[in-house]
């Protein structure tokens, strides 16, 4: 039997609709996902025939073409990826392809052919082939029958200028666009459940993500940033997290527990953190904040509140959990690969100097007044210049300064 080279076809749907500007997300995709793919044995990745598509070396094994292939779906911008291979443009290779790809596709009961033919010059139709490669395969797989509809495996054979391309074993991708095509994000990130989800969902919406987590330090332990270092870990496998900046503001938060109202004290501390998050957002070339806010969850996210909140900034910010539900947040999670992680017990500022009856409606005139209390503008600036940075694997990401940073561990 012909050992074939083994092939990942990387689909992508939403790329597939932009117009003009089509070409720049296609080689962006590409740039991340030859950053990403490093460990893994590839020869190159190239855009062919609206798919991108990696070549793996010679005599590469299914176990690692399926590691390649799963880590290839969890990438920013792709629908599908799909496990295969690259044969001769002849009748006779897309047989034998086609019976090795269904060969490894694992169980099934029912397949189809899906063939298509991207130049004309190819002697045989689509429909021809369809009729073909699916005779051989009935052969091949006696107990196996052909389904069009609701089919097990569909075995799917493209046919270029130079070479054919056959695949049956595909898994779906994340979607969306490639991070670093819409711009950089500051996210407010904790160690809690729900902020890496939101920074995950911008940077599959194209977003260089950088995040900003402010720690109870020194009047706690500092353990919630070393949970946001694991989180953070596990975000840029696959690029979707550039950079953290860890703010310890625990000395500020007991600063304003001490007079401030105490109703109002978790509205104080939120707006202080969206004041430091501004100035680094500032300072990185941000466009907007991201929280991991959704409506009604905790006192803070009453839409009073929230807009007492926003009050303190003048930049966006995008909430993209707000309408959503805790459990389809902690779905993300576990799929992003977060939730293990986000679940342990952490000290940090959102349950130091905590009321033990926050407001829910606080109105804004009331807060703005207890807020000028305090230096918070100074105390903003402190913590920007005063963070810790710690950079993370991501190929979009174009540093808008220089600073002191910390190689991820």
């Amino acid at each position: 039997m012909t050992e074939f080279q083994r092939v990942i076809l990387i689909h992508y749907h939403e790329i597939g609709l932009k117009g003009k500007n089509r070409g720049r997300f296609e080689q962006r995709l590409l740039l991340n996902c030859k950053d990403l793919l490093r460990a893994f044995p590839v020869i190159d990745i190239h855009r062919i025939s609206g798919r991108l598509v990696v070549f793996l070396k010679e005599g590469t094994s299914l176990t690692s073409a399926c590691a390649c292939e799963e880590m290839v779906a969890r990438i920013p911008g792709v629908a599908r990826a799909s496990c295969g291979f690259k044969c001769p443009r002849t009748i006779d290779a897309i047989y034998e392809a086609a019976v090795a790809a269904l060969g490894e596709a694992g169980p099934f009961e029912t397949f189809k052919v899906q063939a298509r033919r991207n130049h004309t010059d190819f002697p045989i139709t689509s429909m021809d082939m369809n009729r073909l490669v699916g005779s051989v395969l009935c052969e091949a797989f006696p107990d196996a029958c052909v389904r069009m509809k609701g089919c097990d495996v569909q075995v799917d054979v493209e046919v270029i200028q130079n070479a054919a391309f056959v695949y049956a074993k595909s898994i779906r991708g994340i979607g969306g666009l490639p991070v670093g095509v819409s711009g950089k994000l500051a996210c407010l990130l904790s160690s809690g459940i729900d902020s890496p989800v939101a920074t995950w969902r911008m940077a599959r919406r194209g977003a260089v993500c950088i995040g900003v987590h402010f720690s109870g330090a020194p009047v706690t332990a500092d353990t919630s940033s070393y949970l946001v270092d694991d989180i953070a870990q596990v975000l840029a496998q696959t690029g979707c997290i550039a950079r953290v900046y860890r703010c310890a503001m625990g000395e500020y938060q007991r600063d304003i527990s001490v007079e401030a109202p105490p109703a109002l004290r978790v509205i104080l501390y939120r707006r202080l953190m969206f004041k430091a998050a501004e100035r680094i957002a500032a300072l990185e070339g941000a466009k907007g904040l991201v929280t991991g806010e959704s409506l009604g969850q905790v006192a803070s996210q009453t839409l009073e509140n929230i807009a007492a909140t926003d009050d303190a900034v003048s930049m966006p910010i995008l909430r993209p959990l707000i309408g959503t539900d805790k459990q389809d947040i902690i779905a993300d999670a576990q799929q992003v690969g977060t939730f293990e992680i986000s679940s342990q017990d952490a000290p940090d500022c959102c349950t130091l100097f905590m009321p033990r009856r926050p407001e829910t409606h606080a109105r804004l005139d009331a807060v703005r007044a207890a807020e000028a209390a305090y230096p918070v503008d100074a105390w903003a600036d402190a913590l920007a210049e005063t963070a810790q940075v710690t950079d993370y694997r991501c190929s979009a990401y174009r540093p808008a300064r220089k600073t002191e940073t910390h190689p991820a561990s």
